[in-house]
């Protein structure tokens, strides 16, 4: 097997990838912090962090961080999301060493130069103003806010202005200490690596990160409910969402299956009946997202203002149609996708790193092949709907709706008709 994995004594795991016919090699690290381990006067500041490290350490600015990388042909990037943070680099197999210099670098002795610090904040603002004017942003940070109201895991990633402009070198260096510590760290690596050598200069580089683990997060309490604005837009954006399931829920991939038949693409039955056969939208979809202790189900549609009404009755029958009706020609097309897409993260060596970084949180562990497959193959007709009436008769649905029009406020009206059948 070619995955290996060391937990050093500090705690931080190093899982690497040997992809022997590639040149090039990914890695990153990945921290089990993200924006829902903020306190409310840090809301925006894991993401914040993630842009001003790379503004310069005690031994590199800014410019040098990005001519030492790229000056060798490979890139560096970051991204926060609600319970990690990830810095990762792609290079070529003789400047692994460097990368992760450079990753160490900017995680243990970032500068906090002031200068760059207010800099970065005029850049989040504007990020956040860019996000202000996309409705179809707006109304997913409102489906998340809705589900899980006033606690950490509702709040939106980018934070707010007023909390952005507030940030300085003290809180950012006390929110490091607090949440970058070696038990929530792991260095993910695959491609053109050595795993002895990739652990030989993690030991060296990643000394100053000790323990111990870092403060849980508040735990995730799904509410939901309706959020309507109304805004003078061409369309009315739609995102419904309801109660999920955690990453590791045995039920886990027949809600994934469920999801895909429901709305996975252009032959899932929402896309099928809302676009193809009655042209109410141009986009509509499905997903799910697992977190460590709760899940949510959404989907999203566009559509005319004076439409909505139609749209929320159809997607209610689809799901709960699904729950009482899907098929197995359904079920086979949906866990054949899932495979697919197992197999083509096993052909990048950016997305392998990523699976590996996911699986040792999830589950504390890399998950083989056969076994992913397995989990997958043992999805049935009768579990996909067992897990399609779960999640309908778990809590009430969470409705985001922006656009003009009165008729978005009926999109939450008919959401709560959304409800188990009685056999």
């Amino acid at each position: 097997m070619s995955v290996e994995v060391t937990r050093l004594p500090s705690g931080l795991i190093v899982v690497t990838d040997a992809m022997a016919h590639l040149e090039t090699a990914s890695l990153g690290v990945w921290v089990g912090s993200g924006s829902r381990d903020e306190r409310p006067d840090e809301h925006g500041m894991a993401h914040f962090f993630e842009h001003v490290a790379f503004k310069g350490t005690t031994r590199r600015t800014a410019r040098q961080i990005a001519e030492e990388i790229e000056a060798v042909g490979g890139d560096l990037n970051a991204g926060t999301s609600i319970e990690t943070t990830a810095f990762y680099a792609r290079v070529l197999k003789a400047d692994v060493p460097l990368a992760l210099d450079v990753l160490s670098d900017i995680l243990s002795d970032p500068a906090f130069d002031p200068e760059e610090v207010q800099r970065e904040q005029n850049v989040i603002v504007q990020e956040i103003g860019a996000a202000e004017d996309s409705p179809d942003d707006v109304v997913f940070d409102k489906l998340q806010e809705t589900a899980f109201p006033a606690q950490p895991v509702g709040r939106s990633i980018l934070g707010t202005r007023e909390t952005v402009r507030a940030f300085d070198r003290k809180r950012l260096a006390a929110y490091l200490t607090r949440n970058y510590r070696a038990p929530d760290m792991l260095v993910a690596a695959a491609g053109a690596v050595d795993h002895g050598a990739v652990v030989a200069e993690v030991v060296r580089r990643f000394a100053s990160f000790t323990g111990p683990a870092a403060p849980k997060p508040e735990p995730a309490r799904y509410v939901g409910g309706s959020h309507i604005q109304t805004r003078d837009l061409e369309q009315a954006h739609v995102a419904l969402a309801m109660h999920g399931l955690p990453q590791c829920d045995p039920n886990l991939f027949s809600l994934q299956v469920f999801t895909s038949v429901l709305g996975g693409g252009m032959s899932s039955r929402l896309f099928q009946e809302v676009r193809e056969i009655r042209g109410l939208c141009y986009s509509i979809y499905a997903f799910h997202a697992p977190y460590s202790d709760t899940g949510m189900f959404g989907l999203y549609a566009g559509t005319d203002a004076a439409d909505v009404p139609e749209l929320m009755r159809v997607v209610v029958d689809e799901i709960t149609n699904a729950s009482e009706t899907i098929t197995e020609a359904e079920i086979a097309r949906a866990k054949t996708q899932m495979k697919a897409g197992l197999l083509m993260a096993l052909e990048s060596s950016s997305a392998r790193t990523e699976q590996l970084a996911r699986q040792m949180f999830a589950w504390g562990r890399p998950i083989p092949l056969d076994e992913l497959v397995a989990r997958i193959e043992a999805v049935t007709v009768m579990s996909t709907r067992a897990a399609g009436r779960a999640l309908i008769g778990r809590g009430r649905p969470t409705i985001a709706a922006i656009g003009p029009g009165p008729g978005l406020e009926s999109a939450a009206t008919i959401a709560e008709s959304l409800v188990p059948r009685v056999a």
